[in-house]
């Protein structure tokens, strides 16, 4: 029994450890631009232990690592959200934080350059939708159901929300944004959403 609970605890740090270094190199590098074998010998196993954890080999690493990182957003969203008392400004502080989050370097290439271009757009947005617009579209009802939005259909709004935020953390991070557009993108986004307040 205790050589089984060691070899789970051996297989859990090798899984761990594949995620840590690919995030790292694929953050850093890109996706194409990290071989396979590169991505064993940083974690430190074998090709098989990669495919024993990742049948898919490196597509179903990424995509691991991908979910891993919008985890970590949503929980940062979460934190910013719940930091708030008032359910508007729940809702002003998490979209700012995902426009942070998401363009944080250890998350922008993998989130929102890698990810539609190695999943392909559809399992991108299906992801994307499972892990952030969900929350969006929850907190979006709870205001329309409050009457602090003007009433609506919420889930049109919602997407067209989330659509506008990933359209903007696209572009902040790409080469052709400054350092002070992520203030100005905010300040923008914080305009956009006070528009839609009921009066």
């Amino acid at each position: 029994m205790r050589e089984q609970g060691v070899r789970e605890r051996q297989r859990e740090q090798t899984r761990l450890a594949l995620l840590r270094e690919s995030r790292r190199l694929f953050s850093e590098r890109g996706y194409a631009a990290v071989g396979l074998a590169e991505l064993v010998q940083a974690a430190g196993v074998t090709k098989g232990a990669l495919y024993h954890h990742f049948p898919g080999g490196k597509t179903d690493l990424f995509r691991a690592v991908l979910e891993e990182a919008q985890r970590e957003v949503g929980r940062r969203v979460a934190a910013a959200a719940e930091a708030q008392e008032d359910s508007w400004e729940q809702l002003t502080a998490g979209c700012r934080e995902f426009l942070a989050a998401a363009t944080a370097p250890e998350t922008e290439r993998i989130m929102l350059v890698d990810g539609p271009a190695v999943l392909g757009w559809s399992e991108w947005r299906a992801m994307d939708e499972a892990a952030s617009a969900r929350h969006l579209t929850e907190a979006l009802t709870a205001l329309a159901e409050a009457g602090t939005l003007a009433p609506q259909p919420v889930a049109p709004l919602a997407r067209l929300l989330s659509g506008a935020m990933n359209e903007a953390a696209l572009w902040l991070a790409s080469p052709s944004s400054g350092p002070e557009d992520l203030a100005h993108t905010t300040a923008a986004l914080d305009r956009m959403l006070q528009a839609l307040r009921a009066p």
